[in-house]
């Protein structure tokens, strides 16, 4: 962003050794891999968090799934200017007038300069704004939710406001001290933000790969989406090797300011945390890149390369879109809609049976498990008994639809179930503390001054000191109200 007065002058020169060792790299084209149109997302930091909102609202029908956003704003926030984006949309040094975002939004989408504002109904938003973030106030991501809360479900936005992290991307394991603001702004604050953002936008995950992946990186030619407009000769993609044979899932992840490849080499694309979640659940992964010929290596969330910039016929924009296409390619999706009345019953200690109403015009349907296919062949019931299961256990299921050609629908919305005990035992690990205690060790999240576990989503009362719960562990990221 054009106000971030970041000091990268102890790193010009070995930027400059990585972009000439770089250039040296024979760029390919992005494959076309039959990826599952309805199942796309978006998420981005800062500029990129800007324009991940950009992409959802305007390529609502495009980004079903919904947006994560870290340290952005309001659509079109910036109205053009860059005093504008300088001030209110990141300082909040003067108020936001969400309202009349709000109608210019409604009056784009009736005019077509934008998808139909209908689309984001069924979409879901993740927001993060950290405490120590003085680069994007909070002030300005409250707004944001308040502009998104007259398009989405209050119950589908997750607005996670209460760790100290600085202006940055927030992983577990890897990058600056929380708090700061400084490059790479990849920061450890503790807490696992890519895991969480795909897990609000997809529902429950299988768990990571913290070993070595499995999939590949590739890095691919921009140059045949858009020619200059502020962006790279080349981004990069991350395909889980099950995506060479299944039709996956596909997520955008947008960088901040000052983080391109030729800023921070590839830290952003490999460090952040999203490879290792898409590995284990068939998610492919685009990293666009901009240029140094970018205003602060920034996405154009202002206006410095178009003056439509954040309608869909934006330079950028455009080339986002037609990434999405490339990669669903003509087979991706096959226009069935998602069947319904998902749910779980005939529980033992080591199965489930899934069951769902049928979809007219489907040959078949696929069953996942926290985002990993269970069935061998199509299923041609309505029902379908997963096995294998561990005893005392909360799982995620959904179901999609498949055509005569064998392509996914859209995907279901989920149903849990939890297995029986085996043996007599109650299983799982049992952590009793305040619902503040909770949400500190991310165990659990407020929303509108409530708590709520994560994994289950069961309200567990008031969000303060004084309201004490206990959650059972029954799986990674899976809490539920109970006891050992």
């Amino acid at each position: 962003m054009p106000a971030m007065r970041w000091n990268w002058k102890g790193l010009a020169a070995a930027a400059a050794m990585t972009v000439a060792a770089h250039a040296a790299t024979a760029a390919v084209p992005l494959p076309a891999l039959g990826a599952n149109l309805a199942e796309v997302s978006v998420s981005g930091l800062s500029a990129g968090g800007f324009a991940a909102v950009q992409l959802h609202v305007a390529y609502s029908a495009t980004f079903k799934r919904g947006a994560g956003v870290v340290a952005g704003g309001p659509f079109y926030c910036a109205e053009g200017s860059v005093l504008n984006a300088t001030g209110r949309c990141m300082t909040h040094s003067s108020s936001i007038p969400v309202s009349s975002l709000v109608s210019t939004t409604n009056s784009w989408a009736a005019s077509g300069a934008i998808d139909p504002v209908s689309n984001l109904s069924g979409s879901k938003v993740y927001m993060f704004s950290g405490t120590s973030d003085n680069t994007v106030t909070q002030a300005v991501m409250n707004d944001l939710k308040t502009y998104y809360q007259s398009f989405v479900p209050a119950a589908n936005i997750v607005y996670k406001n209460n760790i100290g992290a600085g202006h940055a991307m927030v992983t577990d394991d890897y990058g600056s001290a929380c708090s700061t603001t400084a490059a790479p702004y990849i920061n450890n604050c503790g807490f696992d933000l890519a895991g969480e953002i795909l897990t609000q936008l997809y529902g429950p995950l299988n768990p990571r790969n913290n070993g070595t992946l499995g999939g590949t990186f590739t890095e691919f030619n921009q140059s045949e989406f858009v020619s200059g407009h502020g962006m790279a000769a080349t981004g990069w993609v991350y395909v889980p090797q099950a995506c060479t044979t299944t039709s996956c899932r596909v997520h955008l992840v947008l960088h901040g300011c000052k983080q391109n490849y030729s800023d921070v080499s590839d830290q952003y694309v490999r460090k952040t945390g999203y490879n290792r979640w898409a590995d284990t659940n068939n998610i492919i992964l685009i990293y666009p890149q901009t240029s140094t010929a970018a205003t602060n290596s920034c996405w154009d969330w202002w206006g410095y390369d178009s003056a439509n910039y954040a309608k869909k016929s934006g330079p950028q924009m455009m080339a986002f879109k037609a990434m999405i296409d490339r990669v669903t390619g003509s087979s991706g999706g096959s226009g069935l809609p998602a069947p319904t009345g998902v749910g779980t019953s005939g529980a033992t200690s080591s199965s489930m049976v899934v069951g769902w109403a049928g979809v007219s015009g489907a040959s078949g349907y696929n069953v996942y498990r926290g985002g990993s296919k269970v069935n061998a062949a199509p299923v041609t019931a309505t029902n379908y008994t997963d096995t294998g299961l561990a005893a005392s256990t909360t799982y995620s299921w959904t179901v999609a639809a498949l055509n005569a050609g064998n392509a996914e629908g859209a995907m279901s919305a989920a149903a849990t179930g939890t297995t029986l005990a085996g043996g007599g035992g109650t299983g799982g690990t049992c952590y009793t503390a305040s619902n503040y205690a909770h949400t500190l060790a991310g165990r659990a999240y407020a929303l509108w001054g409530i708590t709520y576990a994560y994994g289950s989503n069961q309200a567990m009362g008031l969000w303060n000191i004084y309201v004490t719960t206990t959650l059972k562990q029954t799986g990674p990221n899976y809490y539920v109200i109970g006891s050992c």
